[in-house]
């Protein structure tokens, strides 16, 4: 790393929100620093559904050819379609709309896809790091930067703007938002993710099950090529506590059930299972601006609270947040009443998918019949279709 003494950002995590900030501003010319704990490629647990919308967003940061590259190697599987399967076993299949400019959604494992974007971000201007941020400095209310590990030692790095990008674990946000704006459980989830090697697969299709024991949340499985899917399930995580579920055992049982069983061509066989948390984004009143920071994708908790989908929502809020960086940058203005905007923004553009898909979720989990009807009876432009349709 440069011995720059103050850049003019800091993004703190190189997942997809962060990657994307950081080449967006290193594009409009920008000194920006990109942290991140580990080095590329590394995996990530998540459900590694992208939808279309996302893949137009990187086409508009300049990664049609590196997507289209990636494709061609057998990386991310593209998608045609879906299956919503009821608590009765009742189907709705619908087709996956292209993006606006012909892309599609893909099955996108973590390992390459964050790997994409990170390189963009670099080839963009930007300088990678590995570090892991341990806490924001603060000075006279004002962040100035952050102070992280590296190469065995800790050091601190200033910035005329910190962008906090690093996850729902986010060190940025716990230490800016007071501890009583935090998100509840009731607008948080647990989920597991395996990857399972022997399924016949329903090829180019995505299926979600949505069955009693598991509502409100659904389990799924997404195919990536040559009988190989990424498989798991989640809940919200007030209902998760409330009934003292195990998610192994549930996964385990959902491979039991008879659907699914008979589709198992060595007996279900596993590896990488993981668990991790989300936030949604459906809790109000969440601030994501400060004097001297901001926070995008996970770290500002913008994951979908119906589908547990958070890679274009997080996207969305890196194209936003880059914007409004700039123009504060521009004016050396970095002063939470330049940026709140960006929490305008961010409501514009989230916010009515965000409290219709908590609605369902919630409607779902007291009245279970709903789901069945539905699923039975409505098609795929139906508002339930369409949210996993472009929410994934």
């Amino acid at each position: 790393m440069s011995s720059v003494t103050e850049r003019d950002v800091i993004v703190v995590g190189a997942g997809p929100s962060g990657s994307a900030t950081a080449a967006f501003l290193a594009q409009k010319g920008h000194d920006v620093l990109l942290l991140d704990r580990h080095q590329f490629p590394r995996d990530k647990t998540c459900g590694d559904a992208v939808p279309a919308g996302a893949v137009e967003l990187l086409w508009r940061l300049g990664m049609r050819d590196r997507i289209e590259k990636s494709v061609a190697r057998g990386e991310l599987y593209p998608l045609e379609g879906m299956m919503l399967v009821s608590p009765r076993g009742h189907e709705l299949h619908a087709k996956f709309n292209h993006g606006a400019h012909g892309a599609d959604s893909y099955v996108a494992p973590r390992i390459y896809f964050d790997a994409l974007i990170q390189a963009h971000a670099v080839a963009s201007g930007a300088e990678f790091c590995q570090a892991q941020a341990k806490e924001p400095l603060v000075e006279n209310g004002r962040v100035v930067g952050v102070r992280a590990q590296a190469n065995g030692s800790v050091k601190e790095m200033h910035a005329k703007l910190v962008i906090g990008a690093d996850g729902v674990t986010s060190v940025i946000a716990r230490n800016l938002r007071p501890k009583n704006t935090q998100h509840l459980d009731s607008h948080r989830a647990v989920a597991l993710r395996a990857y399972i090697e022997d399924i016949e697969e329903i090829p180019k299709e995505v299926e979600f099950y949505l069955y009693k024991d598991i509502l409100p949340g659904y389990a799924w499985i997404f195919p990536i090529g040559q009988n190989r899917a990424n498989i798991g399930l989640g809940m919200r995580l007030d209902f998760f506590r409330k009934k003292k579920y195990n998610l192994e055992k549930m996964l385990r049982d959902f491979l039991e059930m008879p659907v699914i069983k008979k589709r198992l061509l060595r007996g279900g066989q596993l590896r990488d299972m993981a668990t991790w948390q989300l936030n949604f984004g459906s809790q109000q009143h969440m601030q994501h601006v400060f004097d001297g920071a901001l926070l995008v994708g996970d770290a500002a908790g913008f994951i979908n609270p119906l589908t547990g989908g958070g890679i274009h929502n997080g996207l969305v809020s890196a194209e936003l947040a880059a914007q409004v960086a700039d123009d504060a940058l521009k004016t050396n203005n970095v002063s939470r009443a330049q940026m709140q905007v960006y929490e305008s923004l961010c409501h514009e553009h989230m916010w009515t998918s965000m409290r219709n898909s908590f609605w369902m979720q919630r409607t779902f989990m007291r009245f279970p019949i709903l789901v069945d009807f539905l699923v039975k009876r409505m098609k795929e432009n139906s508002a339930l279709a369409q949210t996993f349709l472009t929410k994934l």
